[in-house]
């Protein structure tokens, strides 16, 4: 882990929410932040006490208490979909930072809650109110054994899993913005092309038309 930056030595202790909560749109974000010193090491409330205790020792800082103005400490959870509710809207889809509700327009959606980092990024664009959240327990296993405050095995998995999921859902919507704009750039020169083609058709015609005039009356 010596190769890593300081900010990425960071980004590893913090759990992958993506929630916002920290005041940054992304974990990444407010990793580079503490980094350099724009932000505090007590603004994750999903990490919570024991998050800053990581944060404090990787950084030989002091513990701070979790700062009030960013929320409370939160323990693991996931959002669920009322389908009897749900109207298909997509927009729960749209806010998903880690791609974990699928569905399709005016059909059902659904929660995969293994993916599900509890964010509630998804819950104020419902427009029907069909999302709620979830208190999860961790199971109790030998796995969960920790050395002071450093991550149990399943967090970490649940982390780094999340990490994923977040930097290949940046990476889906940067190639959908792509395709898009190549589908419009294409839509745009073949009306170039027609008009062009119009164009010439119309010159041609009246070129033609001139030239009659000009012939000697039979």
């Amino acid at each position: 882990m010596e190769s890593l930056s300081l900010a990425e030595k960071i980004d590893a202790l913090l759990p992958q929410t993506q929630c916002r909560r920290c005041g940054y749109p992304a974990c990444r974000l407010y990793a580079q932040a503490i980094a350099n010193g724009s932000a505090n090491i007590n603004q994750c409330p999903p990490g919570g006490a024991a998050g800053i205790h990581r944060l404090a020792a990787l950084l030989g800082r002091e513990y701070l208490p979790l700062s009030p103005e960013h929320g409370v400490e939160m323990s693991r959870q996931v959002v669920v979909i009322d389908e009897n509710l749900c109207i298909g809207c997509t927009l729960c889809i749209q806010a998903c930072p880690v791609d974990a509700i699928v569905g399709a327009s005016k059909l059902m959606h659904t929660v995969i809650a293994e993916q599900c980092t509890g964010c509630e990024l998804c819950i104020q664009p419902c427009p029907v109110d069909c999302i709620h959240v979830v208190q999860v327990a961790l199971p109790d296993t030998p796995g969960r054994e920790r050395d002071g405050y450093d991550m149990s095995i399943e967090e970490k998995a649940a982390a780094d899993a999340a990490r994923v999921r977040y930097q290949f859902h940046l990476f889906r919507l940067e190639r959908e913005q792509l395709e898009h704009a190549q589908r419009l750039a294409a839509k745009a020169a073949a009306r170039r092309t027609t008009v062009d083609s119009s164009a010439e058709q119309k010159r041609a015609l009246i070129a033609a038309a001139i030239a009659r005039t000009r012939q000697p009356a039979q």
